[in-house]
């Protein structure tokens, strides 16, 4: 008789954690944060609730480390390291790439309604919103302001600028644009802050 393998525990966890990576984010989408429960993500998970709690807390740690797995695979999935952005020497293409790759993610299903529900939440619940940028956002930005320094290193970009003050010249108006839908978010459109931000708009 041939005595089959034991089940792989590390496979098995892995499946569950991204089962319930993928409900947290539809239900949210779906329903909105408030409405979202752990039971929820658990039923659509496929799990028991005690597995979320014996790894998370609470939705709101379900939901940001989802994110930021989102956000990994995404980033892997363009070919980009995780945790740095590219550094050819060109600082304009390098941001153009970026933000022309950050365009992509905005618009994609998977990425965008989970993604505005919990923005919109985290104006009105503080300590969600305080848990989004600590986790999710500002270690975006210093991405940015990494890159500005090594710019500034190289002599594009002025000794005096702040980098974490100028990144804002073409992260935040996407934001912006995205979040409110004032406009038409595309290539062009980040490619023009880029050229703003590093060149001006005063007569040249």
């Amino acid at each position: 008789m041939v005595k089959k393998p034991a089940p792989d525990a590390t496979r098995r966890s892995d499946k569950s954690r991204r089962a319930i990576y993928a409900a947290a984010l539809a239900l949210v989408g779906e329903v909105g944060y408030p409405k979202t429960t752990v039971e929820g993500i658990a039923a659509r998970a496929g799990v028991g609730k005690q597995t979320i709690y014996r790894w998370w807390s609470s939705k709101a740690d379900v939901l940001l480390e989802a994110f930021l797995d989102l956000a990994e695979q995404a980033a892997q999935a363009a070919g980009q390291e995780t945790y740095a952005l590219p550094d050819t020497g060109d600082l304009a293409a390098d941001l153009k790439a970026v933000l022309r790759a950050t365009v992509d993610e905005l618009l994609d299903p998977r990425f965008e309604a989970p993604s505005r529900a919990l923005a919109a939440e985290g104006v009105v619940n503080e300590q969600l919103g305080r848990e989004f940028v600590t986790q999710l956002l500002e270690p975006q930005l210093q991405l940015y302001a990494d890159r500005l320094r090594s710019a500034q290193d190289a002599g594009g970009v002025r000794a005096d600028i702040d980098p974490r003050i100028a990144l804002e010249l073409f992260v935040s108006p996407l934001a912006q644009r995205w979040l409110q839908r004032t406009g038409p978010i595309s290539y062009e459109y980040t490619d023009t802050l880029v050229e703003y931000a590093l060149h001006g708009i005063a007569p040249r």
